[in-house]
């Protein structure tokens, strides 16, 4: 009995009783390199981070020895950025595959309450008319305050009888419809739709869509491809332009959603968890879209921190859903066909 006592004395040496936070790894102990490439972040992003959840991950635990925020925060990113639970990540910082799941739903749900920090559009009407100066600077596209598209995220299959979630393709995803600026910074994201629901189905039942047609941003519109219908406030391309001033249009038109493609791109490209290069998200929808939403946050979070997506590395093209299904419909909204020729005619003749 000697031995086993003596150890269990060493360990409440070491230890303690009560909620004590373990460190198991030091920021300071590695290069910048090594945490990009393990992390995908720097050590200063990663000290904001810290300092930003630092609160909500502190909360109090039934664990004798709690995880501390600034490991927490680690085995998130490590997550995030390669899509995986792998040994070599937990080890690196010396936790469990248990641990790092858990410190996963930890992380999300801190970021996901700070969402609406980080994801918004501007509320004034100096910002709004900034966001017009700079898209019309791209492209020559007046009056865009954002550029909208959606990108299907794979997950588990919920059950097997929830068809709701089996996209066209076949397999079971969220579709989250997200809007961006010109910077590639997101002001509209929405991640729990279910991916059987076509983009413009998602379009016209999110909130960003309540908010034009209650008139919430007058003579302002968003820019969106061919998945979507022609609004007054959504200005799509022309299935089959004919004139000068109809190809011009599309022109500017592509030229200035490509941000959007970009952007998405660029999403998948840093949290590769999203990707489905490592399969598809093995959590209910509900948490998937909490995921996806938390990475949003990084993203904008990057942004604010000069971290420009632009130099980041992409994967390839988003897919696009056929085009020919929305042609005919498009023209039922004469108003907003009217408002896209008289787009054309004062810009673009």
């Amino acid at each position: 009995m000697a031995i086993p006592i003596t150890v269990l004395d060493c360990d409440l040496l070491l230890y303690g009783r009560g909620h004590r936070t373990l460190d198991r790894f030091k920021l300071d102990d590695v290069t910048d390199e090594y945490l990009m490439s393990m992390y995908g972040f720097p050590r200063q992003f990663i000290y904001y981070l810290v300092e930003l959840l630092g609160a909500s991950l502190s909360r109090p635990t039934q664990r004798s020895r709690a995880i501390s925020p600034e490991t927490q925060i680690l085995a998130a990113l490590g997550f995030y950025t390669s899509g995986s639970f792998q040994t070599r990540m937990g080890d690196a910082i010396g936790i469990s595959q248990a641990s790092m799941s858990r410190c996963v739903a930890n992380v999300t749900e801190a970021l996901v309450e700070r969402a609406s920090q980080f994801i918004h559009f501007p509320a004034d009407e100096a910002a709004i008319q900034s966001l017009k100066d700079e898209f019309y600077g791209l492209a020559g596209m007046p009056g865009v305050i954002g550029v909208v598209d959606c990108i299907h995220v794979a997950i588990k299959a919920p059950n097997a009888e929830d068809l709701s979630y089996v996209n066209r393709k076949g397999l079971h995803s969220l579709n989250c419809l997200v809007v961006c600026d010109i910077r590639g910074a997101l002001m509209t994201v929405e991640t729990s739709w279910p991916g059987s629901l076509q983009d413009c189905a998602v379009l016209q039942q999110s909130s960003i869509s309540s908010q034009f047609e209650t008139g919430m941003h007058k003579e302002s519109w968003l820019l969106g491809d061919s998945s979507f219908f022609l609004r007054t406030w959504l200005m799509t391309p022309l299935h089959v332009p004919e004139t000068p001033a109809e190809y011009r249009y599309n022109r500017a038109h592509s030229a200035t959603h490509s941000v959007i493609e970009k952007t998405l791109q660029t999403l998948c490209s840093r949290f590769r968890c999203l990707d489905g290069s490592k399969g598809a998200l093995q959590y209910s929808p509900e948490k998937s879209s909490h995921i996806i939403l938390a990475c949003c946050v990084l993203h904008n979070i990057s942004l604010e921190h000069g971290m420009d997506i632009w130099s980041s590395p992409v994967t390839g093209p988003i897919e696009q859903p056929p085009e020919g299904e929305y042609e005919q419909m498009e023209s039922l909204d004469l108003e907003a066909d009217r408002m896209r020729q008289e787009l054309m005619l004062t810009h673009f003749s």
